[in-house]
């Protein structure tokens, strides 16, 4: 009879952690979901993130705090995250720097791969070289001979060592052998006001950040990094075009929760996510900003980051770039 009431107990106890799991996936979000973004105002990160935070907002009838946390190439925003409860509650959005942040960084505050779930990627968009429309540079040709002439004397702008920015310029000098100076910045707003400012010469600015101001003839598009022409620069060569076969380079952005976030709100957040990335309204807004948007499941996803580590870990090792 003992041992009866004790696999009742244990069956009942079984059925009730599994109908609340239930019951909380159902209900999520009962109270306002904060997301952190892990790189500041303005920059391609905040500009995808808010679009799909305030579709989600929309859905989930709760209002989704969006929070930049920027610097340290996003490695402060995930911090943040990997520290708080794993409820559903706190959420990171951040760009692809999150898998290039383990080749960069010595002495990460949190694990990449342990202390997050990975939940859905956003959209990915190439990023655009650019600089000033009164630069006698205008191709990718002039800008290797250039750097080639002038060891060193050119600088060239990132929105922080280890974003995605950082990254494209170094597999850029790898390939093509230019010689430039990194000047890392915080974000990539920062870069921009310094670039219109003439305190730096070139960035690869993510597209969305970089529209309005080539747009308005304020900022020359040299050459984008995907492997095909922009549907929003039709008229500018990809690197690859412009005599550096094979060369791409894609910006993704994704989103991120603790470790040990229940398997049901992982899944409701990421049905929820691609949701968002589905409407007619989001597609659009993202299309005009130069994205592709993504679609996967938490599995997919999860497959993804740790192929963009893999890849990136390599990247960095044969640019020679050491963790520090």
């Amino acid at each position: 009879m003992q041992m009866l009431r004790r696999i009742t107990a244990v069956v009942c106890g079984a059925l009730m952690f599994a109908l609340a799991g239930a019951v909380g996936a159902q209900t999520y979000p009962t109270k306002p979901v904060r997301v952190i973004i892990s790189f500041p105002p303005g920059s391609s990160t905040d500009i995808v993130g808010r679009v799909v935070t305030q579709k989600l907002s929309e859905y989930w009838n709760q209002p989704v705090l969006a929070e930049n946390r920027g610097g340290a190439g996003g490695t402060i925003g995930a911090g943040v995250v990997a520290k708080a409860a794993p409820d559903g509650y706190t959420l990171l959005i951040d760009s692809s720097a999150h898998s290039v942040s383990p080749a960069i960084y010595a002495k990460l505050s949190y694990d990449t791969l342990k202390d997050f779930v990975d939940i859905a990627p956003l959209a990915g968009q190439p990023n655009v070289l650019v600089t000033l429309t009164t630069s006698k540079i205008r191709t990718v040709a002039d800008l290797v001979a250039e750097a080639k002439a002038n060891p060193g004397k050119i600088n060239f702008a990132s929105a922080g060592v280890g974003s995605g920015t950082h990254l494209n310029l170094e597999k850029f000098k790898l390939v093509t052998g230019a010689d430039v100076t990194h000047i890392p910045y915080k974000g990539t707003q920062e870069v921009i006001t310094d670039l219109l400012g003439g305190r730096v010469e070139y960035y690869f600015a993510p597209i969305s950040a970089a529209l309005s101001n080539i747009r308005d003839g304020k900022l020359r598009a040299i050459a984008v990094s995907s492997a095909k022409r922009s549907s929003s620069l039709p008229d500018v060569p990809t690197i690859a075009e412009s005599g550096v076969p094979g060369f791409e380079f894609t910006l993704w952005f994704g989103v991120w929760g603790p470790a040990g976030m229940p398997a049901d709100v992982v899944d409701k957040i990421s049905k929820d996510v691609n949701r968002a990335l589905a409407d007619p309204g989001v597609r659009e807004r993202l299309a005009k900003l130069g994205n592709d948007t993504m679609n996967m499941t938490p599995a997919e996803f999860s497959q993804f980051v740790r192929r963009e580590i893999d890849d990136y870990a390599r990247v960095t090792q044969a640019a020679g770039i050491k963790p520090q």
